[in-house]
């Protein structure tokens, strides 16, 4: 999957800004109980789900039950989502696992993942025209969104191909630019995500070397919600967790309902149904409040983040940070990986675990 564009040094200067402040969730202010919410939400086939909620009323009726009011927002710029999450416009937003690592938590801003939606299983991918193989990238410039989850896809293809980051040479390029960009016949290689990806993968000479798929589970996608509002007003994670379980379940109907939830999501997303299911053929969703719960408490997921956060810190996306232990990670059952006393981003299967004991 995902997504970032040009103004991604915004938000490595604002976690530069407030790396300082970083603290852990005991030292946060009470926050106060409230009733409406407000959560950002960009375009990708992982995340459609949430607007179609909002447009067929499940919204609504899950807010209604619990007495809350959520507004779903779209930014068309998925950084600037994020941005405007860690600055505090939203209470949540939809955000990959790397990106909710460098920029709110890394920024000091205490975030809770409350819904593993999903696993890019194929939806970002490393094009190269005129070869078949990964290691043909040696030597050429890699046209990307720089410091991004494509990013460290290309670091972890490079890293399988026995390559080193200096075997190529990347070119920044924002994600509104690099089909254009991959249409010149100068440009060839490429790493980008769908509906991108889809596009790029249909000019002549262009193929697939490497994806997400070879990685699965490593790019997730997410609901994150601020620590402190969700502990002042855990309604607001029962109705999230409700809202999504009762979407994917629909959308997973092969009846005239699912088929028709899947279309209305496509148009949302600006696509034709054919293309909106190929993504989803390359998505894998985690439907089952269950499965959801097993990759949050897996200790295959502790792995995972210690690859994005070695990353991360590698490319100097913990602005002010001595070592990659500052920025700490809690997991279910009490792990922690970093300075258990600087944790900023917690993964918190508790939603999950309602959702799958009916108890929402």
């Amino acid at each position: 999957m995902i997504k970032l564009v040009g103004k991604f040094g915004a938000g490595v200067l604002m976690a530069g800004a407030l790396m300082l402040t970083a603290c852990s969730q005991s030292s946060a202010p009470e926050t106060e109980q409230r009733t409406e919410f407000n959560i950002g939400w960009s375009i990708y086939a992982g995340w459609m789900p949430w607007p179609y909620a909002q447009q067929a009323g499940i919204v609504k009726k899950w807010g209604d039950k619990y007495g809350i009011k959520i507004n779903l927002v779209q930014v068309n710029d998925y950084v600037e989502s994020v941005n405007q999450y860690t600055a505090g416009k939203f209470d949540g937003v939809t955000v990959t696992n790397m990106d909710a690592l460098t920029i709110p938590a890394a920024g000091g801003k205490d975030t809770s993942a409350i819904i593993v939606g999903d696993y890019s299983n194929g939806n970002d991918g490393i094009l190269l025209k005129d070869a078949t193989s990964l290691s043909a990238i040696k030597n050429r410039s890699i046209y990307l969104v720089e410091l991004s989850v494509s990013h460290y896809l290309l670091a972890r293809g490079l890293e399988k191909a026995g390559l080193k980051s200096t075997d190529v040479k990347t070119i920044n390029t924002s994600d509104a630019d690099i089909v254009s960009a991959f249409g010149s016949p100068d440009v060839t290689a490429a790493v980008t995500w769908n509906p991108q990806l889809s596009v790029m993968k249909a000019t002549p000479g262009a193929n697939l070397v490497f994806s997400s798929a070879d990685i699965p589970g490593e790019i997730l996608d997410l609901m994150v919600v601020d620590t402190a509002t969700l502990k002042a007003n855990p309604n607001l994670g029962k109705a999230l967790a409700g809202i999504w379980y009762e979407t994917v379940a629909l959308m997973q109907r092969q009846d005239a309902q699912g088929k028709a939830a899947r279309a209305a999501m496509a148009k949302l997303s600006g696509a034709t149904p054919e293309m909106f299911d190929a993504q989803l053929a390359t998505t894998f969703l985690y439907t089952d409040p269950k499965a959801g719960v097993a990759a949050t408490v897996s200790p295959a997921l502790v792995s995972t983040m210690t690859l994005v956060r070695d990353f991360s810190f590698s490319k100097g996306l913990f602005n002010g940070a001595t070592s990659a232990d500052m920025v700490g990670i809690g997991f279910p059952g009490g792990k922690t990986l970093g300075d258990p006393q600087r944790v900023t981003l917690r993964f918190d299967d508790s939603f999950m675990q309602l959702a799958a004991d009916g108890k929402l």
